[in-house]
């Protein structure tokens, strides 16, 4: 199974559900309190999820992140759970997080201190201009979401408003 975060223009989010449904076969697509942004989990995986979004042409969706896990939003847990998925990478890394609805958590703190506590764990190097993994966090509220995402798996797509 694959957790999906979906981004389109604000008030296209049903064009972007139906183009999801269409693209991944059964999915199950949630609105969140953010406009323009969508949760969807398929029972695809990962990469025949992204496979199948890659030969769609869309005109709604714009970005869409694979997730491995959904987790609660505690910088201890995502920590512990991005350093157990990062086991067995080799290369170079990068953390990219973003944070909506969550004052208790920073994007900048989050991507610094998870980079370290990877960085200690295996000794990968780190590069923010061409990783070979990206380490994706994405914060909703009281869950987050986190992936370990090669290199064209973060897909995003040009939508004409």
């Amino acid at each position: 199974m694959v957790v999906l975060i979906v981004t389109c223009p604000p008030g296209r989010e049903g064009d972007a559900i139906l183009e999801l449904e269409w693209a991944l076969g059964r999915v199950r697509v949630r609105g969140t309190d953010w406009r323009g942004l969508l949760v969807a989990e398929s029972p695809l995986s990962k990469d025949e999820a992204i496979e199948r979004l890659k030969r769609f042409e869309t005109q709604a969706i714009q970005r869409v992140v694979p997730l491995d896990l959904l987790v609660p939003a505690s910088l201890d847990v995502i920590e512990q759970r991005a350093i157990e998925l990062m086991g067995g990478k080799t290369g170079t890394f990068a953390v990219r997080a973003r944070v909506r609805g969550n004052k208790k958590l920073r994007e900048m703190e989050l991507e610094r201190k998870i980079g370290e506590a990877i960085v200690r764990a295996y000794g990968l190097r780190v590069n923010l201009t061409d990783p070979d993994w990206t380490l994706a966090i994405e914060v909703l509220g009281k869950k987050a979401g986190v992936g370990v995402l090669g290199r064209g798996e973060i897909l995003r797509f040009k939508v004409v408003e």
